[in-house]
């Protein structure tokens, strides 16, 4: 199974510069979205209607904000928008597909940079978040998470760790989050396959030529359970992809 997930920053901009193309010639079998930025009915027909797959879509209310979509060439189960909380539902956070026991999920965690408010916002989302994601697992699920967690992990997940360490996204309390939802039994699948190795970025900054000079954070994860996490077979960041802010994350898997 390969899986595909992008922070298109702006589904119908990213559709002018070529996306539908791209990820028909990625042949993925899975593919999440995030900050669409759109509302039902924006969202260009060469995307909604990309051959071979089923697309589905959790905007938010708010025009042009958020947003999140998700395509699989097997049609799910079941759908499920939200967390079932006002919250996540509103913003177009999350969106999760079932396919037998796998539950796949795109997500977009909301950015904290604008503040305190937005700040303590983000981390009421991820308190959620890490109950919603435990209790799916405890179900028995396999689970799968892809998206923009705007966090980055460890100081080998951004360029510059000692002059961001009071930047949100790579806060105390966000980093320690992170470090509960592996220590609830999740694995962060890219770092299995390539190590501690910094320079694996997804997100750079479009001032002072940040991303060529790779000056980025990684901030877009694949994250699963165990049983998926040991199927992990190759990661990839394609940094040549100039859609968006952000680059996709694709990830092949052998399923349990």
């Amino acid at each position: 199974m390969r899986v595909l997930s992008f922070n298109v920053n702006g589904i119908r901009a990213a559709a002018g510069k070529g996306l539908a193309k791209y990820l028909a010639a990625q042949e993925a079998d899975v593919i999440c979205l995030q900050e669409l930025r759109a509302s039902e009915g924006d969202v260009p027909a060469d995307i909604s209607a990309l051959p071979g797959y089923h697309a589905f879509w959790h905007f938010a209310q708010r025009k042009g904000y958020s947003g999140v979509g998700l395509l699989s060439r097997q049609r799910p189960e079941q759908t499920v928008s939200g967390m079932e909380d006002e919250q996540s539902h509103s913003e177009g956070r999350l969106l999760r597909a079932d396919f037998g026991s796998l539950s796949m999920l795109s997500l977009y965690v909301p950015s904290g940079i604008t503040g305190p408010v937005r700040q303590d916002h983000k981390m009421r989302f991820l308190e959620r978040l890490l109950r919603y994601l435990s209790d799916l697992k405890a179900q028995g699920r396999q689970v799968l998470i892809c998206g923009d967690f705007n966090i980055a992990h460890q100081a080998i997940d951004l360029a510059r760790p000692s002059a961001n360490e009071t930047t949100s996204g790579y806060l105390p309390e966000e980093r320690r989050w992170m470090d509960d939802l592996l220590e609830e039994g999740f694995v962060d699948t890219y770092r299995v396959l390539v190590g501690p190795e910094p320079g694996h970025y997804t997100w750079w900054n479009n001032f002072k030529a940040a991303r060529p000079r790779n000056l980025g954070w990684r901030l877009d994860y694949q994250i699963g359970t165990p049983a998926i996490a040991q199927g992990a077979q190759r990661a990839a960041i394609d940094r040549s992809v100039l859609f968006s802010d952000h680059a996709p994350v694709t990830i092949d898997y052998q399923l349990p």
